[in-house]
């Protein structure tokens, strides 16, 4: 017997929702016919739009700032992402974890990225570095590498566009 408890209440939105998880699925398998890859880019937190980014997709990339609360935040979403795989999409991989916000000057990113891969984590090779170009691309609502093209910060995005790019599955 289930009991009428504000923990039931709690449930009732996740139940409904689980009927609309698999719409954007649907959506992108019919897409996929004609494109090779479909980015999706969802915001940071793990809400209704981010679980059915996760379901519809074949890999995720996790971008990543050198700080102990996005450490804990990564634990916890690697935790949801096996828990997903395990009901709703057991082919859903971690492609990678995209460093975001790098400091190479500093002592701690570096050790906590040196943990991470020793963890057995897969931290991509190529950092994104801190700059304020990326709010002012915000700003000025042009794409960085437009704003941009020779700057650090733009090289980094076209160097792991290019790995993201050699090491794409069919």
């Amino acid at each position: 017997m289930v009991t009428a408890t504000a923990e039931l209440a709690d449930l009732q939105p996740k139940l409904e929702a689980k009927h609309k998880i698999n719409k954007l699925r649907k959506l992108l398998d019919e897409l996929s016919e004609d494109y090779e890859r479909i980015y999706l880019d969802t915001p940071p937190a793990l809400n209704f739009y981010a679980v059915s980014a996760l379901i519809a997709s074949d890999r995720v990339l996790i971008p990543f700032d050198c700080d102990s609360f996005s450490r804990q935040a990564l634990y916890g979403l690697m935790r949801e992402i096996e828990e997903l795989k395990e009901d709703h999409n057991e082919d859903l991989q971690v492609e990678g974890i995209i460093v975001n916000q790098f400091q190479p000057r500093a002592s701690l990113p570096q050790q906590m990225l040196d943990e991470l891969i020793a963890e057995g984590l897969p931290v991509l090779p190529v950092y994104l570095g801190a700059s304020v170009k990326m709010r002012e691309s915000h700003q000025a609502s042009l794409p960085l590498i437009h704003l941009d093209p020779r700057h650090k910060l733009t090289q980094q995005f076209v160097d792991l566009h290019h790995l993201l790019e050699t090491n794409a599955h069919p």
